[in-house]
């Protein structure tokens, strides 16, 4: 199965590392005695570098010992499911003497194609638990595992996730079954050897190898990205397989190659989950679902320019540009405007961690959340609740967006009636009607139909408490703002040319 995702296609990575050997320089000398060309020898031995002496040629490492070892805990996985459709109204059988028959009797009844996929997976206790890609069995009626030795076994989903596209399947069958081991992938170093194993294609087993080429990567997939980057070879099929480290652990849950072309083909750009997170999910997941902690709060990234605008000496953590109503963050106090730095006692460098820290913690605990309000370090309690389903309001992330020269804005008043139009409960502000062209508001990112509430953390209410909070903000380098925008709110900080 396929999964594309901004550019990326959900399978799996590699690519096949080499090295470039170096070769000693030769050495003329022309002497015209016994004695000169001895002087001559002791002189070069004497000067002669580290670098100018002959180097012996590096050995690149053997997989081989770990892959025999790891090799029959990774399996095949074949997933089978069942695609209902309904011909289309438009269609007719024209030129056929039963159209009119089958218009009649056959039109919208729904058809029924079964779709197959391939991918990989890899079991991670002896009672047959395997851990693999969701986008690789969702859906399926059925899945089809097989072993290294050719073994195939039925198996059923145990728990699933879609937001990081983590899946837990078991085999039908009693063990004991191979088991590969899960290592800590927060101790992965880039540049460090990994190994792929996968079934690219329908090759099963098929191993490749490269190194880690960068870890953390955000690709927009989903709130908790933090992928690996790897080159080691990933295709087709390889989605759900284990990377693994030198020490025949688990690292990685292989799961996109990058395609420009969105033609699903290795091209030493592919993306694995870090199996710590996987680890962290597994006990929800031998449950059957995954429930996520919430704190409530529309976050977004601290920009220079809104660090300055702030007092604050570098850009980090996350800017609270909303506090959701009955959310525990506004029952703790948590408030708009607030830089929270600090969560359960852990730093919150960029706005992109805080999501995967809440989400991974107890319903229910109380943690420590440390904020900066104007400037001062507050720590407050929070107690962590239950994040709502799918449909319901969620804490998400706004990116912030930045400007580089004055205004080059007109608004005017918000009446009642633009209010209820844009969905805004409370009709005060004033809207942007124009952005006008090469301005800082245009480089800051406004956008007309834009609903000012705030400058520089004081509420605007109408065009001329606006007008008076500008003049002000004129003696400053950078203003901030608070801007509603369909659904969301969001500070946009404008530097004055």
């Amino acid at each position: 199965m396929k999964k594309v995702i901004s550019g990326a296609i959900l399978l799996l990575v590699g690519f096949a590392g080499g090295a470039v050997l170096s070769h000693p320089e030769q050495l003329h000398k022309f002497t015209l005695s016994k004695l000169e060309k001895k002087e001559d020898v002791v002189k070069e031995e004497k000067t002669s570098t580290p670098s100018e002496r002959p180097q012996e040629c590096p050995t690149l490492p053997s997989f081989a010992e770990i892959v025999k070892k790891v090799k029959p805990a990774v399996v095949n996985i074949k997933a089978t499911k069942v695609i209902k459709t309904r011909p289309s109204p438009f269609f007719r059988w024209y030129g056929d003497p039963f159209e009119e028959f089958f218009r009649r009797f056959f039109e919208g009844i729904p058809r029924e194609h079964v779709e197959r996929s391939l991918g990989s997976g890899f079991i991670i206790d002896e009672e047959g638990y395997v851990l693999t890609n969701y986008h690789v069995i969702s859906s399926a009626s059925e899945i089809k595992v097989s072993l290294e030795s050719g073994k195939e076994f039925d198996a059923e989903i145990i728990g699933t996730d879609q937001k990081t596209d983590i899946a837990l399947i078991k085999i039908k069958s009693k063990g004991p079954f191979p088991v590969i081991k899960m290592g800590d992938s927060d101790k992965l170093e880039i540049g460090e050897w990994v190994i792929a194993i996968g079934n690219p294609f329908g090759l099963g087993h098929t191993v490749t190898a490269g190194i880690v080429s960068a870890k953390e990567r955000v690709l927009g997939t989903g709130p908790y990205d933090a992928y690996i980057q790897t080159d080691a070879p990933i295709n087709p099929g390889n989605s759900g397989g284990p990377l693994i480290n030198t020490k025949g652990e688990v690292v990685g849950i292989n799961a996109i190659i990058y395609s420009p072309t969105g033609i699903p083909q290795n091209i030493g750009i592919g993306f694995a989950i870090p199996i710590n997170l996987a680890k962290s999910l597994l006990e929800q997941l031998k449950k059957g679902k995954v429930v996520r902690g919430w704190l409530g709060v529309y976050i977004q990234e601290v920009t220079q320019d809104i660090a300055e605008s702030l007092g604050m000496e570098e850009p980090k953590g996350a800017l609270v540009s909303e506090v959701i109503k009955g959310s525990p963050a506004e029952e703790a106090g948590i408030k708009r405007g607030d830089v929270i730095i600090g969560f359960a006692g852990k730093e919150i460098k960029s706005s992109r961690e805080l999501p995967a820290m809440v989400a991974s913690t107890e319903v229910g605990k109380v943690v420590d959340v440390k904020v900066l309000r104007d400037g001062k370090p507050i720590t407050l309690k929070v107690k962590i609740g239950k994040m709502p389903e799918e449909g319901e309001v969620t804490a998400k992330t706004e990116e912030g967006i930045l400007e580089e020269e004055k205004i080059g804005l007109r608004v005017q008043n918000l009446t009642k009636e633009m209010a209820e139009s844009l969905g805004i409960s409370e009709p005060y502000g004033v809207i942007v009607t124009e952005v006008l062209p090469n301005s800082p508001a245009e480089s800051a990112g406004f956008e007309r139909g834009d609903v000012i509430v705030e400058v520089n953390r004081k509420v605007v209410r109408d065009v001329d408490e606006f007008k008076t909070q500008i003049e002000k903000a004129l003696e400053k380098k950078v203003v901030l703002f608070l801007v509603k925008r369909g659904r969301a709110t969001i500070y946009i900080a404008l530097k004055l040319r």
